[in-house]
C-alpha cells in the first residue's frame, strides 16, 4: 500500500481524492462515501473507520444502502484480473506468479461455488477478514457461516470484518511510515483494543 497523507491533509482533499485514498483502506460504495465526506474533518485514520463502521451497523444507512456497502467488497478466490493489489496479498496470491496451480484452481472452483451458495441465501457477498491465512482455510469458515442460517448475524460480521480489513490495511501502511502523528495514534488504539 502507498503512504497515506496525514489526515488533516486528507481533510482537504477533493472529494475524488478524498474517496481514492479511502478506498486504500476499504471499498466504498456511494451511500458509506457520501456520509464520510459529509463527515470530515476527523481527528485520524482510526476515527474514520469507526465512524464508517458506526455508519454501517447504525441505522442511517437503509438496508439497500448496507448490501451495496457489503457488494462493493471483492469475492474472495474472485479471479486475480478482478482484485485489487491489497485484496491479491490477503488473499495470499503470488505477486511474482500470474499462473495458477491446479490447487489454487480447485480452492477457486470451490470458493467460487461457495460465494454464490452463500449469496443466494443471504442476498450479499460474504466477506471474512482472511488475515494472512490460506484461501483453503476460509473454506471451512464460509460452509459455517452458510450454516447458521442468520441473516442480520452475517450482515453484522460482515461489515465488521471489512473494517478490521481496514485497519489491518492502515497499520501495514503506516508501518511503512506516511501518516506521520496518525501512526501514533494508530498504535495507541491497536494496542489499546487487542483482546
Amino acid at each position: 500500500m502507498s503512504s497515506l497523507p496525514s489526515i488533516e491533509q486528507l481533510n482537504k482533499e477533493s472529494p475524488e481524492q478524498f474517496i481514492k485514498v479511502v478506498n486504500t483502506l476499504f471499498e466504498t460504495a456511494p451511500p458509506l462515501a457520501k456520509r464520510l465526506l459529509a463527515a470530515r474533518p476527523f481527528t485520524s485514520y482510526i476515527a474514520l473507520i469507526d465512524y464508517a463502521e458506526k455508519i454501517c451497523l447504525g441505522d442511517e444507512l437503509d438496508s439497500n444502502e448496507k448490501l451495496e456497502v457489503m457488494n462493493a467488497h471483492p469475492r474472495i478466490g474472485a479471479p486475480r484480473t478482478n482484485l485489487s493489489a491489497h485484496s491479491l496479498k490477503e488473499q495470499g496470491y503470488s505477486n511474482n506468479s500470474a499462473s495458477q496451480t491446479e490447487e489454487d484452481e480447485r480452492v477457486n472452483a470451490e470458493l467460487a461455488k461457495l460465494n454464490q451458495q452463500y449469496e443466494d441465501h443471504y442476498g450479499f457477498k460474504f466477506v471474512v477478514f482472511v488475515n494472512g491465512r490460506p484461501r483453503h482455510q476460509i473454506i471451512p469458515i464460509i460452509k459455517e457461516r452458510i450454516a447458521n442460517n442468520d441473516r442480520d448475524k452475517e450482515l453484522y460480521t460482515g461489515i465488521t470484518d471489512m473494517m478490521l480489513i481496514a485497519k489491518d490495511r492502515l497499520k501495514k501502511a503506516t508501518e511503512r511510515g506516511g501518516t506521520g502523528k496518525n501512526y501514533f495514534r494508530y498504535k495507541i488504539y491497536f494496542k489499546d483494543n487487542e483482546g
